[in-house]
């Protein structure tokens, strides 16, 4: 199977004609520029230019740094987003739904606000959302698809929908090609609270294997790959799993963990009781199992994982 290299192929063929080079180079707007993005930033050829959506001025002069141009606005004040329109030939949307001040829990007002000012101008070729696996909610520890149908009963996971609902919306209406990446669990030695080390450094439990609960991962690297390959290669309307191929419950994947980093496996707990033991947001991802299936993500936008499994990307450290 082909590798997608750094590198997109034809950037300029939907741009024909005797244009100016200014109006031939692809821009990529990215909106949640945060450590995905920055590696997506980088991965990208240097004649496009990246354009970062960011709400902090603080953040700028590291923007720059990184080649990036940044665009100050806010998705919380939609009134700060009208100069986004028409600027990103692709748009990368990487930002996550607020988590409080909601009039509706339900809904994701970030993406109906960043949908709202991208058509004000002509639409870009191409958008892709960064969402969650979320979405599936609890499978049983079954095999999944992206044609499962959607079950998300955690707030955080139902806005989601309410934001893949919306870009598929914007993109059947405005003719835009819209792409949704389904995410787990993203790791990575590089990244802020990327590995396992620091859970079991502090010694918290997991489940015991009779209770344990299936997993799913991506190594930071692979997924910005991913995005590149979903702005390019993406199918219209589509909707791609993005994780490796690792099949392991939690429980398995930190006893891996520890061995390599050579430190002790986590206590095994039953889930009665594990309350006491474990703060909520852990709780709420030891009651969903799913395992993703991962055949569009290598058939499809036909991406070769440099981390095919947990094993590799933690090893690489």
């Amino acid at each position: 199977m082909p590798s997608f290299a750094a590198s997109p192929v034809n950037l300029h063929a939907a741009r024909p004609g005797a244009l100016p080079a200014r109006f031939r180079r692809q821009r990529v707007l990215i909106v949640g520029c945060g450590d995905v993005g920055q590696r997506v930033a980088q991965l990208l050829p240097k004649r496009v230019q990246v354009l970062a959506l960011t709400s902090s001025p603080e953040r700028l002069p590291a923007l720059r740094r990184l080649g990036l141009t940044p665009l100050v606005g806010n998705l919380d004040k939609p009134r700060t987003l009208s100069r986004l329109a028409g600027l990103g030939t692709r748009v990368l949307h990487l930002a996550p739904p607020p988590q409080e001040g909601l009039a509706d829990w339900r809904l994701d007002p970030r993406t109906r606000a960043l949908m709202r000012a991208l058509s004000l101008r002509p639409a870009p070729q191409a958008l892709v959302y960064g969402s969650t696996s979320g979405v599936y909610g609890d499978c049983g520890g079954a095999r999944i698809d992206e044609t499962r149908t959607l079950a998300a009963h955690t707030p955080r996971a139902q806005r989601r929908v309410d934001a893949e609902t919306q870009v598929r919306f914007y993109g059947r209406h405005a003719g835009v090609p819209a792409h949704i990446l389904r995410i787990p669990g993203i790791y990575a030695p590089n990244r802020e609270g990327g590995t396992p080390r620091g859970r079991l450094l502090k010694g918290t439990p997991v489940l015991r294997e009779q209770d344990d609960v299936y997993t799913n991962h991506i190594h930071a690297d692979d997924l910005a790959r991913a995005c590149i390959a979903a702005l390019w290669r993406g199918r219209p309307q589509r909707v791609t799993n993005v994780c490796d191929q690792t099949e392991l419950k939690m429980g398995d994947y930190f006893d891996l963990a520890a061995d390599l980093y050579g430190l002790p496996r986590p206590q095994r707990i039953a889930r009665e009781g594990a309350s006491e033991q474990l703060p909520l947001m852990v709780l709420s991802f030891m009651s969903e199992s799913r395992r993703l299936d991962n055949r569009r993500l290598l058939q499809e936008l036909r991406l070769r994982l440099h981390y095919p499994t947990v094993v590799e990307g933690l090893s690489a450290a």
